[in-house]
């Protein structure tokens, strides 16, 4: 749902197609599409909207909320020094989302990221493993579900 007040806003009607809510925030707008729609929501981002830099990719988990976790972009456009954030939701049972390394090289890594600490999978991903956690590591440390005293070995 995109409300009246943010349907003359030009980023909101570049995706206007795509968004399936909107919302400003703490001097910020905020983006929602579906995980089939977020490659193309970040490609007309930088190449209409020109937001050239993606500075992080992160994680949320909504348990016990479903679906469970959101995948969020924040994105900023030096030129017009401005900022976005666009966000999509992944299931609890297989989280997976497309990739932005198709639109986004710097993706690669906040990708990673996020798929070690949360487990979300970025489907089409170069190089899908782990980036902080050691390779035997087993679970995502940052769910909710996660033992707060870690992993027993």
């Amino acid at each position: 749902m995109i409300p009246e007040s943010l349907q003359g806003n030009p980023m909101v009607a570049a995706l206007a197609d795509l968004a399936t809510f909107a919302k400003f925030e703490f001097n910020e707008l905020t983006i929602e599409t579906a995980p089939e729609n977020i490659v193309e929501a970040l490609r007309r981002v930088k190449q209409d909207l020109k937001f050239e830099r993606l500075t992080s990719v992160t994680g949320v988990d909504r348990l016990p909320v479903e679906p469970r976790y959101e995948v969020v972009y924040h994105l900023q456009s030096v030129a017009g020094n401005s900022r976005l954030r666009l966000k999509t939701r992944a299931s609890g049972t297989n989280p997976k989302v497309p990739t932005a390394t198709l639109v986004y090289r710097s993706a690669e890594w906040y990708e990673r990221e996020t798929f070690d600490l949360f487990g979300i999978n970025f489907t089409g991903h170069p190089d899908m493993r782990r980036i902080m956690m050691p390779d035997g590591w087993e679970g995502h440390p940052l769910r909710k579900d996660y033992p707060i005293t870690g992993a027993r070995y």
